[in-house]
C-alpha cells in the first residue's frame, strides 16, 4: 500500500540503542534510517511520533525527525503545530476525578506503591523518567499484565491497565531481581487511552482515510495502532519477544520487517511510499 501518512514509535524502532538513530541493533553505524527518513519527506508523506515518552519529548524529537506531529504517553496527548496545539484523553479516568491528572489520582490512592509492594524485586519506578509523566506510572520490571489487570480490579482500581511497552536493557542504578531482568517498561494508566485511540482521532482530525495511514512499532503496545490503521509493522527486534507471535497471529494487517530496530525501521517506510 502507498501511505499518505506514517505514525510510528520511537524507541525500539525508529531508533536503535541509547536512542540512536545511527546505531544498528548490534551498534554497528548505519545510515539507513536517515534515507528512509529523508525519501518520507521528498515524498511529502507526514511523520507523527507515537511515543511513551512525555509531551515535551516527543515535540523535541518532532523538532529533530522534522515530525508533522506527535502523540505523548502511549496515546494520552495528541499534539501538532510544533506543540501549539495539543488534545489530551482521558480514557476511563473516573468522572468524580474529573479536572485532576491520572497521575495525581494514583499518587492520592498510592495504588502505584501497593503494586510496586506486591511484586518485590520484580517492579520498580523506570527512574529518572518517570518524574515527568501525567498520564502514566512509568514502571519497569517483569510482571504479568495480565495478572496485574486482574489485581488492580480486585482492588477497586479497575479502571485502570498495566501496558507492556517492550524491552530495555539491564543497567546499574536499577534494584531488580536477577530473574526480573532484561526488565520490560510498563505504564500503568487509565483504560481507553491507547496509541490506536490517539491515531484514530488523529486521522479524523486530519481528514484522512485509516486505509491509508500506516503505522510502525516493536511492542505489545504498539499492536494498538493497527485497527486504527491499513498496515502494521513490527520491527524483527520486538517480534521476537517472548509471547509476540502468538498476539501477533491475530493482527491481520500486521508485517514484522527483516531487520531489527532502525534498519527495519528504514524497509518499512520505503516499503509504504
Amino acid at each position: 500500500m502507498t501511505a499518505r501518512i506514517v505514525y510510528t514509535d520511537l524507541d525500539g524502532t525508529m531508533v536503535g540503542p541509547r536512542g540512536s538513530f545511527w546505531h544498528t541493533a548490534r551498534r554497528e553505524l548505519t545510515a539507513d534510517p536517515a534515507a528512509g527518513l529523508l525519501a518520507l519527506h521528498r515524498a511529502e508523506v507526514p511523520l507523527v511520533l507515537v511515543s511513551g515518552r512525555t509531551l515535551e519529548q516527543v515535540i523535541e524529537a518532532g523538532r529533530i525527525f522534522a515530525a508533522d506531529g506527535g502523540i505523548a504517553e502511549l496515546g494520552a496527548t495528541i499534539t501538532w503545530d510544533v506543540g501549539r496545539h495539543t488534545h489530551r484523553l482521558t480514557g476511563e479516568l473516573p468522572a468524580g476525578y474529573a479536572g485532576r491528572t491520572p497521575m495525581d489520582v494514583m499518587a492520592e490512592l498510592g495504588v502505584v506503591e501497593r503494586l510496586v509492594a506486591e511484586h518485590p524485586g520484580r517492579l520498580e519506578w523506570h527512574a529518572p523518567w518517570h518524574v515527568t509523566h501525567q498520564t502514566d506510572a512509568l514502571l519497569r520490571g517483569r510482571v504479568d499484565p495480565l495478572a496485574v489487570d486482574a489485581w488492580l480490579d480486585a482492588q477497586g482500581a479497575g479502571w485502570l491497565t498495566l501496558k507492556d511497552n517492550g524491552s530495555i536493557p539491564a543497567t546499574s542504578r536499577m534494584t531488580l531481581d536477577e530473574d526480573a531482568l532484561p526488565p520490560r517498561v510498563y505504564h500503568l494508566m487509565p483504560r481507553g487511552i491507547s496509541k490506536g485511540a490517539a491515531i484514530a482521532w488523529d486521522l479524523e482530525r486530519r481528514g484522512i482515510d485509516p486505509r491509508d495511514a500506516v503505522a510502525i512499532g516493536d511492542s505489545v503496545s504498539d499492536l494498538d495502532m493497527a485497527p486504527a490503521v491499513g498496515r502494521l509493522w513490527i520491527t524483527a527486534n520486538g517480534a521476537h519477544a517472548d509471547g509476540m507471535a502468538d498476539l501477533l497471529g491475530a493482527v491481520p494487517n500486521a508485517v514484522v520487517t527483516d531487520a531489527p530496530m532502525g534498519e527495519g525501521w528504514a524497509q518499512a517506510v520505503l516499503a509504504s511510499l
